[in-house]
């Protein structure tokens, strides 16, 4: 079912304070950036904004929580080439806040300090909502990857403003959205970890992908269900193996290469089996590495599959934060038919079909 949301192409935002919510909740290294995709990707709608006029206010969280600053990515900005200047306002302040933000001038952009140090963010308090809202004229979601949260600076602060959506968000949502009428046969790969959520991936897709296959930590509760020696590898709670394992069109690791006991990689034949699939299919949606991806060679399932499918000819979507971090390693990225900024939210929106981020937008049309 389609998604119709109001795009930042509908409006005329010059002259307007535009909050511009975006996630740039990456990967820092010695104090750099090291996880640039996810930023760039959202450079477009900043530009746009700031050729139409708009004084562009970013928000934008870190994970990191009471110690996370955004000033790094604030200079890795700076550091590009780009067509709106760029200031950053490290007080959390609101009042303060709000007193910068006077000598903004049309097609500036400001970003603010990791909106996760202010108290009500997480809680989605409705005053502290009300109170970012009074520090602009519209509101634009472009964090599709965080619309899962049902945070103030996602979802209560729609109610206040007339809301709408980047270009990002508009390509995540068409993009996800094909894996719902997809070409035959179509293969769903899921691996990594976050067991419940790529379960619920895969009750969704069971009437509509041809092939599906569970590899990574994801596999671990089944192949033990099979009489496999795990060791001490990760499980995951309240899994109803019996409901997957006998469904024919789910497959698991034939073999796994282990380290101290441990499951840390798919085997030879494991491989062997996905490369077949991939061969076969027109359609393939990834999420989640076969293997630990971090750890010696055992990232070599998850690079032969990676390669295979990027070379496949099918249509291609891939996302989840590891997964991707190994393709664009691996300097493939443009060989995928898509590939999604999200992680958690991905697989939401590929289980229900929505996001709190989304019904919030819907709720303001």
């Amino acid at each position: 079912m389609p998604i119709n949301l109001p795009s930042i192409r509908d409006i005329d935002v010059k002259g307007k304070r535009v909050l511009l919510r975006i996630d740039f909740n990456v990967l820092f290294s010695d104090g750099k950036v090291e996880d640039l995709y996810r930023i760039n990707r959202t450079i477009p709608t900043i530009e746009y904004l700031s050729q139409k006029g708009a004084k562009v206010i970013i928000i934008s969280h870190l994970s990191a929580g009471k110690n996370g600053s955004l000033a790094s990515v604030a200079k890795y900005l700076n550091s590009i080439e780009k067509s709106f200047p760029l200031g950053f306002i490290k007080a959390t302040d609101l009042n303060l806040i709000a007193e910068r933000l006077k000598n903004m001038k049309e097609g500036d952009a400001m970003m603010l300090e990791n909106i996760r140090l202010q108290d009500g963010e997480e809680q989605n308090d409705k005053n502290f909502a009300r109170r970012l809202a009074e520090l602009g004229d519209i509101y634009v979601n472009e964090a599709f990857s965080a619309s899962h949260r049902k945070h103030a600076s996602i979802v209560g602060i729609a109610e206040f403003l007339p809301s709408y959506i980047g270009f990002l968000f508009e390509e995540e949502v068409k993009g996800l959205q094909s894996a719902f009428s997809p070409e035959h046969p179509f293969l769903l790969l899921l691996g990594g970890v976050k067991a419940e959520t790529k379960l619920g991936v895969v009750d969704r897709f069971l009437d509509i992908a041809d092939k599906i296959f569970i590899g990574g930590a994801l596999a671990n509760n089944f192949l033990q269900a099979k009489g496999v020696d795990i060791g001490s590898s990760v499980l995951s709670e309240n899994i109803p193996v019996e409901k997957y394992l006998n469904n024919e069109k789910i497959y698991f690791p034939a073999d796994v290469r282990k380290k101290d006991g441990k499951i840390y990689d798919i085997g030879e034949k494991a491989v062997e089996e996905i490369l077949s699939l991939v061969k076969e299919a027109k359609f393939i949606l990834w999420s989640g590495p076969m293997g630990n991806i971090e750890e010696g060679d055992f990232d070599k399932g998850t690079k032969i599959i990676a390669k295979a499918i990027a070379e496949s000819g099918a249509k291609t979507i891939a996302g989840g934060g590891d997964t991707v971090a190994v393709i664009n390693e691996m300097g493939i990225l443009d060989k995928f038919s898509f590939v999604s900024t999200a992680g958690g939210a991905m697989l939401e929106f590929l289980a229900s079909g929505t996001l709190p981020g989304i019904e919030a937008l819907r709720k303001n049309r």
